[in-house]
């Protein structure tokens, strides 16, 4: 990437007025002679972006941005701390083909903190460099200074497009988005489902009350993914909400993912062949198409020479928050009945090489806060259907014995040990599709060796409502306060408003942290404040 100032006068030649249909100079294109013939360049050959953009991994200095193209094209962004662009520079990015869906993207790095960050974001034709591409404006801000008395609020939530439950124009889209914009947060925690690969849309679907949900539906959604470009285009059709466009394009995100990006409850066992709607019934090769999609649309961090790409990532926002992102998903074993005495293989959920990379980092952190986004809940029963034996398969990693740690549990427990000395650590998650709110005490638990701590649990954003789910004994959670479904009804659409975000602010002045439970209005359904040790 190269980076360099770029001259007002030079930014608003090549924006093309932002993109009037054709690129205007004071002379011809490239020069600065203002007697030059002005050069007008076809509308045709301007490189568009056809799903808006995303920030990222905002933290630390950095921030990805990206961006698909309709083309093969090279990425550019600008970028200034005032909307004027006055002193704007310059990105350049790599050029995308169709081996990545014409998806890339720039990581900015040096960016000052505790400022707001001005967006210009464009692709330009490869073959024609007066062809400047159309350019699509965002903003965000950088993490606060040290010395700074600014509060840090964000919000996260999972599971999106889910159970049939897509883009419902007349219902006014993914609402729940705009909810979450207008609180204003200073980044998005996506705690995973980001899609429903598995769950096909149709263009209608009964709802509650004798309602009809209509959904726009694109060939890709309209069956299980399975090929590339249908994991691909699960992705795109998200982008197509208005609601989803405009809230990337100012609420940097942090992504993780959990099983519906492939295919729903994947382990290495997961078994396809009595389900009729796959013809690929290697969960592998599904795995790898479904991953290479993920990392083509998600903005996260590519790897570098320093660091390899992982999921599973550390997000430094200043004093007052780190944020460790979870991968419960790559290094786990097969679902089992999940009551192991010994740790193995079988037990695996976060591995080893996860674990001990979390616990080293959070023992090293300096921030006052520590958030464990994890993409599911520690203490709730999620099964997973039935073994040949006819016992229950686990998903989670409760295992519904309520006794002392068994089966995946045994890792769980190690962590929970290893980081006992670590204070002002929570955990948030979603998955389970309702709201709540569990705090894990010693002192009602089976396993004790551990400081307690909350758990907070947010979802869906725009997905059937399930729940609640029963809490298991082990680590000692108890039921802080919950909101699912009345007792008999599950899979309940957007229309029944029990659609969930979570969202978190820290005081700079005192360094308590506050969590709200808010419901598709972005109305506090529950609130609990803790201080810091």
């Amino acid at each position: 990437m190269t980076r360099s100032t770029y001259p007002r006068r030079r930014f608003l030649i090549h924006t093309g007025v932002l993109g009037l249909g054709t690129t205007l100079g004071l002379g011809a294109c490239g020069s600065d002679d203002p007697e030059a013939p002005a050069v007008i360049v076809p509308d045709s050959e301007r490189p568009k972006l056809t799903d808006g953009i995303q920030i990222g991994d905002v933290g630390d200095g950095r921030a990805v941005i990206w961006a698909r193209a309709d083309r093969a094209a090279r990425l550019r962004v600008e970028y200034d701390t005032t909307d004027r662009f006055a002193n704007p520079r310059q990105v350049l990015g790599p050029s995308v083909t169709a081996a990545s869906d014409y998806t890339g993207r720039i990581e900015l790095t040096g960016l000052p903190a505790g400022e707001s960050i001005f967006l210009r974001v464009a692709y330009d034709n490869v073959d024609n460099p007066r062809a400047t591409g159309v350019v699509v404006p965002g903003q965000f801000r950088t993490m606060p200074r040290a010395d700074a008395n600014r509060p840090v609020r964000f919000v996260w939530g999972g599971d999106v497009a889910g159970q049939g439950w897509g883009i419902n124009t007349e219902f006014g889209g993914m609402r729940i988005f705009e909810a979450m914009r207008r609180r204003s947060p200073d980044f998005f925690l996506h705690s995973g489902d980001t899609i429903y690969a598995d769950g096909p849309i149709q263009a209608e679907v009964s709802a509650e009350g004798g309602r009809v949900w209509k959904n726009i539906v694109t060939p890709q959604v309209a069956k299980v993914a399975e090929t590339l470009d249908e994991y691909r285009g699960r992705y795109r059709y998200n982008l197509l909400d208005d609601n989803v466009r405009r809230f990337s394009a100012e609420v940097p995100q942090i992504w993780q993912w959990d099983d519906h990006e492939v295919t729903n409850n994947w382990s290495p066992s997961k078994d396809l062949s009595a389900d009729t709607r796959y013809t690929e019934k290697n969960i592998a090769t599904l795995v790898a198409r479904a991953t290479q999609a993920f990392r083509e649309y998600a903005p996260i961090r590519l790897a570098d020479g320093a660091q390899p790409q992982t999921i599973h990532r550390k997000i430094g926002y200043g004093p007052l928050l780190d944020v460790f992102v979870l991968d419960m998903r790559s290094y786990r074993g097969p679902n089992t009945a999940n009551l192991q005495t010994t740790e193995g293989a079988e037990t695996a959920f976060l591995g080893n090489a996860q674990i001990d990379w979390l616990v080293n980092a959070l023992k090293q952190s300096q921030a006052t806060w520590k958030v464990i986004a994890a993409d599911m809940p520690i203490g709730l029963w999620v099964a997973d259907g039935k073994d040949a034996s006819g016992n229950t398969r686990w998903e989670a990693v409760a295992n519904g014995d309520n006794g002392v740690a068994l089966g995946r549990e045994l890792e769980i427990a190690r962590l929970l040990r290893d980081i006992k000395g670590v204070p002002n650590v929570v955990w948030l998650t979603a998955d389970v599709h309702y709201c709540a709110a569990h705090y894990y005490d010693p002192a009602q638990a089976r396993f004790t060796d551990f400081a307690p701590f909350w758990e907070f649990v947010a979802g869906p954003l725009n997905a059937g409502t399930f729940g609640p789910n029963t809490l298991d004994a082990t680590f000692g959670p108890q039921l802080v306060f919950q909101k699912a479904p009345p007792a008999g009804q599950s899979n309940l659409s957007p229309f029944s408003g029990y659609q969930f975000f979570g969202e978190v602010n820290i005081d700079p002045r005192t360094r308590e942290l506050t969590v709200d439970l808010r419901d598709l209005d972005g109305v506090s359904q529950f609130s609990r404040t803790l201080g810091a040790v």
